[in-house]
C-alpha cells in the first residue's frame, strides 16, 4: 500500500514522502497513529498542491531576505564604547549590542544569534559585520564605532 507520510518516521522516511508498506503495517501503524494517509489519488493532488505552496511562499521569503539584504547593505550603524587613555577600548561591542542598534536606529528586526562577527570588535573605526538573512543570504552591514 502506497501511504503519503505527515509526519518523519523512524526508518520509513520523512515528511510529505510517499512509502511503499505492507498492508498490515499501515492498517495498524501509520494509519491509525495518523503518521500517514492513504495515497489516492485526491491525497496526492492535496500533496502536489501544497508542495506548490510551500515553494511559492519560500520563493517569497528568499526574496524579501535579498531585498533587506541589498537595503541593509547600503546602511548603517553606529555605536558607543567607552575609551579610556591612548585610545584603549574598555571590553568589546557584542552581537547584542549590534541587534539592538540595528533596530533602534533602522527598526530592522535581527536576532543576535544571525550576526557573524568574524572577531570581536574592540577598536574604534569603522568595521564591516555580516548578518545571516536567509540560508542563501548573507547581508554585510557597516558598524562604525566612537568612543564616549
Amino acid at each position: 500500500m502506497k501511504v503519503i507520510l505527515l509526519q518523519d518516521v523512524k526508518s520509513l522516511g520523512k515528511k510529505d514522502q510517499i512509502v511503499d508498506v505492507s498492508d498490515g503495517y499501515a492498517r495498524n501503524f501509520v494509519l491509525p497513529k495518523k503518521l500517514g494517509i492513504e495515497a489516492t489519488p485526491k491525497n496526492l493532488n492535496e500533496l502536489k498542491l501544497k508542495k506548490a505552496h510551500d515553494d511559492k511562499v519560500a520563493a517569497e521569503i528568499l526574496a524579501d531576505a535579498q531585498a533587506l539584504a541589498a537595503k541593509m547593505s547600503e546602511e548603517s550603524i553606529t555605536l558607543k564604547i567607552k575609551v579610556g587613555e591612548g585610545g584603549r577600548t574598555f571590553g568589546s561591542v557584542s552581537s547584542k549590542e549590534i541587534a539592538e542598534a540595528i533596530k533602534s536606529q533602522l527598526g530592522h528586526e535581527v536576532d543576535k544569534k544571525k550576526i557573524v562577527l568574524k572577531d570581536s570588535i574592540k577598536a574604534v573605526g569603522t568595521h564591516t559585520v555580516d548578518i545571516k538573512l536567509h540560508t542563501k543570504v548573507t547581508a554585510q552591514m557597516t558598524v562604525k564605532v566612537v568612543g564616549e
